[in-house]
Formats: structure tokens, sequence, C-alpha cells
């Protein structure tokens, strides 16, 4: 989507590639998303991207609202970028790269879910590092973190694998319940670069997003 060129942002590795969040993109997801295969156990925390809605077209319709609002909002006090992950040539989930005053701190988080037939094969863990790849080697980030349920075996699993270290605990919701977070911190110095990674159409994010 050339008029708009934060779309035109893509990583790839081996297995994988994050593309921007183009609506054909998101059309090509919306399968998954109205088939339920975005449902995880244990469930996630309350994202403003909500998966929950038990009706498959209004759940449809609301997950595209949230990321057209977000993709919109790119202010120094908070942005998001929204990627595809695509696995031979299917849209199979999302991997997404949020900054909040990284102007300040130079700090990110991410958000990401993988269809329910995808699991289980790794992809969890390259998406993640696909997206600490164009944090810390393309837009100059100091640190990442990342949250999970403590009964959240898998997202816990990768932070570690990827060298976060434990950063304490907190509360979130879900289906809004309570249910404790363990935290997670990965530092640059602490980043374990791969060279099979590529960013491509980088430039987009250091002109488009309020970095400094």
């Amino acid at each position: 989507m050339s008029s708009y060129p934060l779309l035109d942002v893509r990583v790839s590795t081996p297995a994988l590639e994050l593309r921007g969040a183009t609506d054909n993109l998101l059309d090509e997801l919306a399968d998954a998303v109205r088939s339920g295969k975005t449902h995880a156990e244990p469930l996630p925390y309350d994202d403003p991207i909500s998966l929950y809605e038990p009706d498959p077209d209004l759940r449809v319709a609301k997950w595209l609202r949230a990321i057209w609002r977000g993709r919109g909002k790119v202010e120094p006090e908070a942005w998001r970028l929204y990627f595809v992950v695509v696995v031979d040539g299917r849209a199979v989930g999302m991997q997404d790269l949020i900054g909040v005053d990284f102007p300040s701190f130079g700090t990110v988080t991410s958000f990401s879910w993988l269809a329910s037939d995808q699991r289980g094969r790794g992809i969890g863990h390259e998406m993640r590092a696909a997206i600490l790849h164009l944090a810390f080697d393309g837009l100059g980030a100091k640190e990442a973190g990342s949250d999970a349920f403590v009964d959240n075996h898998g997202s816990n699993a990768i932070s570690r694998a990827l060298g976060y270290e434990p950063n304490g605990s907190d509360w979130a919701t879900r289906l809004g319940e309570p249910a404790l977070l363990n935290r997670w911190r990965l530092t640059r110095d602490n980043w374990q670069r791969r060279d099979d990674i590529q960013l491509h159409n980088i430039e987009a994010c250091r002109k488009y997003l309020p970095l400094s």
C-alpha cells in the first residue's frame, strides 16, 4: 500500500513473514477470527482487539474496527504497528509492536495471536523473534517488555527462551475477571541477535513513527 508506507514494512525469517496489516491481509485472516481459531486456553488478557465476542460476524467487525482505530493513532505517547503473520503464503495470525512514550524510554511491548491449527510448531517463538528484530535492529529500542498470565506456559516459555528476565508480577483481567500476570523484560544487551532475519522498507518506520 504505497500511499501509506508503514503498511509496506515487512520482517522475514526462514519460517515466516510479518507483513503490514493491510485491509486485504486482514480480509484473508478474517476467516480464522470468524471460525474461532483465535480461541486459546488459557484465555489471553482483555486486549482492545477483543476476540471474545460470541457472534462470529460481530467478532470480525469489532476486531477490524479496533485495528483501524489503533492503526490511525501514531503519537509519541503511544503507537502500535499491526502485522499479519504469513506462513507458506497463508495468513495465520497477528504480531503487533507497541511503543509507549518511546522517545523518552525506548521501550516496546508486543501482542500476538496464532490460529489454533498452527500452534505447537514453533511459530509463536519465531513471530516474537521477528518483532524483536524490528524493535532492536530497526527502531533502536532499548528494551522490550512482555506480560503473560502465570498459567500461560507457552508465552512464558517463549520469553524465557528469547532471553527475557523476570520483572515482577501484575494483575490484568480476562473476560472481566482478575488474574495474575508474569512480567518479563529484555534489554538490548541480552537480545539474541540473528543474522537470518531481514527487515524490508524499514525506512518508513523511521520516517513516520515518533521515535525521538
